[in-house]
């Protein structure tokens, strides 16, 4: 059953350019959605517009079904976990998570059982009697997610959740998300978060969206799938370039050849010419053409700079950090295109030296000058 569907949903402020266009979306029963993106994109205002707190400008918002454009917030069946952990500090743990069913006029041993369930769960249970201020900022953040747990949802709604926790605790915070998700088998969980990693750990599905002149020619979405699906099969330059950390390399190229054995691409500023055997592209891109060729940086390797695998870049090593599991080698370009190449942590390799940098054509990613992936074709219907 679909828990939340969206259908041509615009969000736009007076006069001004949409913050949102044509969001087209399908969010599963028990599914957990991430909306991710860079400040700007609209991910919040998406969020707060599935929970009644904001309106849609345009299109329609259905939730378990029923249409929710002009719903009161109280009920859609939603719950919320805002950034601010929003408690109020002269009541204590139990008053706080219990707060909104007695609101609701929910009988009190109605609610004793809820909030006890909801702080077993949590890990709260020492903690009931307590105040805000006794509590840490992770304890907060839990005592927040209870709150929402009391109502039991169709829906739980993550606005940003973990960023005002310390690396540690959001490490700790976010594990426990995501076993409170497997608990509760009939709600699903929309989460928004700018943080990748939150977003490649937790999601089922990731939404990513783009800002900017992006919105107007494309719509919000630059991307939608699973976690490794943005990561190993990106739609669009933007998606290929916002996951993965660190970030995807970009080379621009010029076609040189284009047949059914593979492609040659010339690297700008250089005379290198990179032959990608069996990756052959479609038959309307010839010689000349423009593109950039991706390539992450876990899948460069480094050999001397004589060595005839193919294809390669020849680059001087600018600077090596070394992580302790991993190196980071940041290495020279003619052109002035910064380059980076994540290698084993018992690399050896030093500033100044020359190597060649390996790429294997199926890890290369290859967009047009509108930054569109250009798919592989099989060789056999390159010329159908």
């Amino acid at each position: 059953m679909t828990a939340i569907s969206l259908k041509d949903v615009s969000k736009r402020y007076g006069d001004h350019a949409p913050v949102l266009r044509n969001v087209n979306l399908e969010i599963e029963s028990h599914e957990f959605c991430v909306f991710l993106g860079p400040s700007g994109c609209g991910k919040s205002t998406l969020l707060r517009m599935i929970a009644g707190l904001e309106d849609v400008s345009e299109g329609e918002l259905r939730i378990g079904g029923a249409r929710m454009n002009d719903t009161p917030p109280a009920e859609r069946g939603v719950a919320m976990v805002f950034q601010s952990y929003a408690l109020f500090p002269h009541m204590t743990v139990f008053d706080n998570i219990g707060f909104g069913l007695r609101i609701a006029g929910v009988p009190k041993d109605e609610i004793r059982r809820r909030v006890t369930e909801a702080a077993r769960v949590l890990q709260l249970d020492a903690l009931l009697e307590r105040k805000p201020k006794a509590l840490s900022g992770g304890q907060r953040q839990r005592v927040a997610i209870g709150r929402a747990i009391v109502r039991e949802p169709r829906v739980f709604l993550f606005d940003e959740p973990l960023s005002n926790l310390d690396a540690t605790l959001r490490g700790q915070t976010r594990v426990e998300i995501a076993r409170l998700h497997a608990r509760f088998s009939q709600s699903s969980s929309v989460y928004v978060t700018h943080d990748q990693i939150e977003a490649m750990t937790l999601a089922d599905r990731i939404v990513l969206l783009h800002a900017g002149d992006d919105v107007v020619r494309f719509g919000s979405i630059a991307q939608a799938g699973a976690p490794l699906e943005l990561y190993h099969r990106p739609a669009n330059r933007f998606v290929a370039g916002f996951i993965g950390s660190p970030r995807m390399n970009f080379l621009p190229v010029a076609v040189v050849s284009n047949d059914a054995h593979g492609c040659r691409l010339r690297v700008d500023g250089t005379d290198e010419v990179l032959t990608l055997h069996d990756r052959p592209l479609p038959s309307g891109i010839g010689p000349g053409a423009r593109m950039t060729l991706g390539i992450r940086p876990e899948h460069l390797s480094a050999g001397p700079a004589g060595d005839a695998g193919l294809p390669a870049i020849v680059r001087d090593v600018a600077l090596v950090e070394q992580l302790g599991e991993a190196a980071y080698v940041h290495l020279d370009h003619p052109g002035g295109v910064a380059l980076l190449a994540k290698l084993p942590g018992q690399a050896t390799l030093r500033r100044g030296e020359r190597h060649a940098f390996r790429m294997p054509p199926s890890c290369c990613h290859l967009f047009d000058e509108a930054g569109i992936a250009v798919p592989a074709v099989r060789a056999e219907a390159m010329f159908v």
